[in-house]
């Protein structure tokens, strides 16, 4: 991994087309702009349109010249999800960023009754990425990048209790999303690799960037002193969110990335250039990422074209 990689180091993207989820804001909106600063055609995918129209309008005027186009993804409906995706206009996708997703939120369950962090964060980009798979298959040297967190520490995917249907705590339950999306890049890497696939599946995370994440929690319960608190901690401590966007362009679009890393900042995973990361033992789990992907199929209905199907006799308590 480059020393003291920067956006300066992106190689030139002119031909690619790529996908981010969450575009509108933070993270996404970063990591989308300077892929069109590099010449990628971006596919801002949004939930809200007013807020996508906004980032579309932002990234052309700040980068003359930029491929940026909002398409409505409500990753929170599988239904948007499917009109997303069969309603996709290019015949080869380059890059997947699966970047969206909610923290820390009161319980609540998506469309289609899923518990919401696990429902957005892990389930949405299940189905998202098998329904764009051939599009993916299309292009050469494809990529797919995860956002998860380092609070994935927080908590193992509980196999038994997916939705918190019997206990929820908000942060157990975002650090059992942010594990999901690991487990999931671990068991996608070895299926395109046993089906002798190109594309490249990887993770990354922010550490501590100043999003608009932090604060959506606290502002649904209308927890005026802790939104306060949380916005100081952003100005405080945090990095700003093109510092937290490096880890995921560098996933996306450097040379070498290996199948399955997962890549965060260098300084304590907090802040810093990006580095390959710690991950906990449980995101390496063939028998969990098996389980894992078995229970996202049945949940979601997506099964993945042309993938190696789960081995007889592997999948075991």
């Amino acid at each position: 991994m480059a020393q003291g990689w920067s956006v300066q180091d992106i190689p030139d993207q002119s031909g690619r087309t790529a996908v981010v989820t969450g575009a509108n804001s933070g993270i996404g909106l970063v990591t989308a702009r300077e892929l069109a600063r590099r010449g990628a055609r971006v596919v801002l995918a949004c939930r809200s349109e007013p807020r996508g129209r906004e980032a579309e309008e932002r990234i052309r005027a700040e980068v003359p010249g930029a491929e940026a186009e909002f398409r409505r993804l409500d990753l929170a409906d599988l239904a948007s999800v499917r009109e997303f995706a069969a309603t996709f206009p290019y015949g080869q996708l380059d890059l997947l960023v699966n970047n969206a997703g909610v923290m820390a939120l009161p319980y609540g369950r998506t469309a289609d009754g899923f518990e919401t962090q696990f429902g957005v964060n892990h389930l949405g980009h299940f189905a998202l990425t098998g329904l764009l798979l051939p599009r993916l298959r299309a292009a050469a040297a494809a990529r797919v990048v995860s956002v998860s967190s380092g609070m994935h520490a927080l908590a193992n995917i509980d196999l038994g209790d997916l939705n918190s249907e019997h206990h929820y705590r908000r942060w157990i339950a975002y650090g059992r999303s942010k594990s999901a999306n690991l487990l999931f890049i671990h068991e996608l890497a070895r299926r395109l690799r046993t089906a002798g696939s190109d594309i490249v599946a990887a993770a990354a995370h922010p550490g501590y960037a100043a999003t608009g994440l932090q604060t959506r929690g606290v502002r649904m319960e209308g927890r005026k002193v802790a939104e306060r608190i949380v916005e100081l901690g952003n100005r405080v401590m945090a990095q700003p969110a093109e510092a937290g966007a490096l880890p995921t362009l560098y996933a996306a679009t450097a040379p070498g990335v290996r199948p399955d890393s997962f890549t965060g900042p260098s300084l304590m995973m907090w802040r810093g250039a990006p580095a390959k990361s710690w991950r906990a033992k449980w995101t390496l789990d063939d028998i969990a990422g098996e389980r894992l992907w078995a229970a996202s199929e049945q949940l979601t209905g997506v099964t993945y074209e042309k993938l190696t199907p789960l081995r007889p006799g592997r999948l075991r308590r």
